[in-house]
């Protein structure tokens, strides 16, 4: 990664006391940003905590010296430095005068978005999520970058403060070609925006630190024009996001819907049930934890109604290694609402699989016996339709068998239901459908048909064991991305979804390896196409 901080220019401002001091520290290079309140000893801010910088407490001298070395300082009372990132902001008291300054250093540090390269490709909306300091406005600074550079898009950045492109007329290289709007006074952000586009033709709109119903409104009147968007905001999850009643329009907000008695009854939930009122403004959400471990949200309608419903969703871990290679890890999240399986998980986080399709592959360390069943759970839950929920309830217990019983079909993994009442209800049936989840059926509401089905459901959920300590020892690099494109089709694909799945063209050496694997799952493959572009196909089971 390249950084240009001109932290020179920043220190140029201070006290010669606080000057001196920082360009000597052996840590200057991870300065975050410098505190000086009147009557207190200086502060520098570094990643592994605090630290003074001098025994002298600063005073109305040494703030008046920095003060008239900036620009002047606007309604939200932040300043800059000409043709930098850096950014004051000053602490008034009641009359209106300056007593304390925090001056935080800023960088443009190419190379940082690496690992979300692909998204950035699909032309989507995307919105960044993450605490204060974090790195969200650096992250959209690269990105306007690489979207007016390198893809050659008209791209229009609404620099409300100054941080994305500098303080002054000209703005900072780091933007490349993207030009700069910016705004007299924060409260009229969302103004600028829809001018931005009514007047500028941008084919995106780049937004830092969205924080006004107003401009939530904006955010989404750009969208629905065709406008892509990239956007940041305060927040570190999503589900912050919807409690937050001023921000929740940019995922399309949330709204009380009443049930009629028998849905409410079939779904096993209250009349009132909250639910989304509309599609999002952005496509894809982005929340920064930390400043090389992103979570992706691919689809943030899919994500949102997940988080209403109480039912699980998938996520993406991305992680910029030290070899700055990206790891990708699939997690699943379970809802706080579902109660019953939460404690019989104790709350653990299930892996689904460990897919990277980047430069580096590497395979979980305590991967020594996985199987599907543990990759996903090793507890099932049935949602029971037309049988007698306490009877299945009674053969389960009596047989040790592990399973669930639920009372709500968004939370079951899979459906039993007698035949003659499947056949009546089609909402079922489009439920299981538009969630790939598996019905089995029952001709009577007996014991032994009960018995024989849950031993069934277990049987066909039942996996192979695969130690896959032995399959992967003394693969190289290209192996192990294979075995890991073939697991993830297996299990994220043909299981799931029951679907065949047709793989990434490979050389014969490296088919062989993918066939070895598919005939350990007990499934069947075959190659097809001409060299170089031959690939396996991988079959569905009957």
């Amino acid at each position: 990664m390249l950084i240009a901080d001109d932290l020179d220019q920043l220190l140029d401002i201070l006290p010669h006391f606080i000057k001196n001091t920082l360009r000597v520290h052996p840590d200057r290079k991870n300065l975050i940003e410098i505190v000086m309140d009147l009557g207190r000893r200086p502060e520098a801010r570094f990643p592994s905590g605090p630290e003074y910088l001098s025994l002298k407490n600063v005073s109305w001298y040494d703030l008046d010296y920095s003060i008239k070395r900036v620009g002047s300082f606007s309604s939200d009372n932040r300043s800059g430095i000409e043709r930098t990132l850096h950014r004051i902001s000053s602490i008034r008291n009641r009359q209106g005068n300056v007593i304390g300054l925090t001056c935080r250093v800023g960088r443009a540090i190419f190379g940082t978005i690496s690992s979300i390269r692909d998204l950035l490709e699909t032309g989507e909306s995307i919105l960044l999520l993450g605490k204060p300091g974090v790195g969200k406005t650096t992250a959209i600074r690269e990105i306007a970058r690489i979207l007016a550079d390198e893809m050659e898009k008209r791209v229009v950045i609404i620099d409300t403060s100054n941080e994305i492109a500098g303080d002054g007329d000209i703005p900072h290289p780091a933007i490349g070609r993207a030009r700069r709007m910016q705004v007299t006074r924060p409260e009229l952000q969302h103004q600028v925006m829809i001018e931005a586009v009514e007047n500028h033709m941008p084919e995106v709109i780049i937004i830092d630190e969205i924080g006004t119903e107003f401009e939530s409104l904006a955010a989404r009147t750009i969208a629905e024009r065709g406008v892509q968007l990239v956007g940041t905001a305060h927040g570190n999850y999503l589900e912050s996001l919807i409690k937050n009643p001023v921000l929740s329009d940019l995922v399309g907000g949330i709204q009380y819907v009443t049930l009629g008695d028998d849905e409410a009854k079939r779904r096993g939930s209250q009349k009132s049930i909250i639910e989304r009122k509309a599609s999002s403004a952005f496509q894809i959400a982005i929340e920064i934890h930390e400043r090389k471990s992103w979570v992706i949200h691919e689809t943030v309608d899919k994500a949102i109604d997940a988080i209403l419903q109480g039912y699980n969703s998938s996520l993406q871990r991305r992680v910029i290694l030290e070899n700055s290679n990206v790891s990708i890890t699939c997690q699943e999240t379970n809802s706080s609402q579902n109660v019953t399986r939460s404690k019989i998980e104790k709350g653990k986080l299930n892996l689904l699989t460990q897919y990277i399709p980047f430069n580096n592959i590497s395979m979980p360390k305590d991967s020594k016996e996985l199987t599907i069943s543990s990759l996903n759970s090793n507890i099932l839950a049935i949602y029971p339709y037309g049988l007698d929920f306490h009877e299945v309830s009674l053969v389960i217990q009596n047989l040790v068998l592990p399973l669930i019983l639920c009372k709500e079909v968004s939370k079951s993994d899979v459906i039993l239901a007698l035949r003659t009442n499947l056949k009546q209800n089609k909402k079922l049936r489009q439920i299981a459908r538009d969630r790939s989840m598996t019905i089995y059926t029952i001709h009577s509401n007996t014991v032994p048909q009960v018995t024989r089905a849950l031993k069934k459901i277990i049987e066909m959920k039942a996996s192979p064991l695969i130690n896959w300590t032995e399959v992967c020892v003394y693969r190289t690099g290209k192996d192990l991305e294979a075995l890991c494109e073939v697991r993830y089709a297996i299990e994220k694909i043909i299981i799931v979804k029951r679907e065949s799945v047709e793989l990434l063209p490979r050389l014969a050496d490296t088919r062989k390896i993918q066939h070895e694997l598919v005939l350990l799952y007990k499934l069947k493959a075959r190659s097809l196409g001409e060299e170089p572009y031959r690939r396996l196909h991988i079959y569905a089971s009957e």
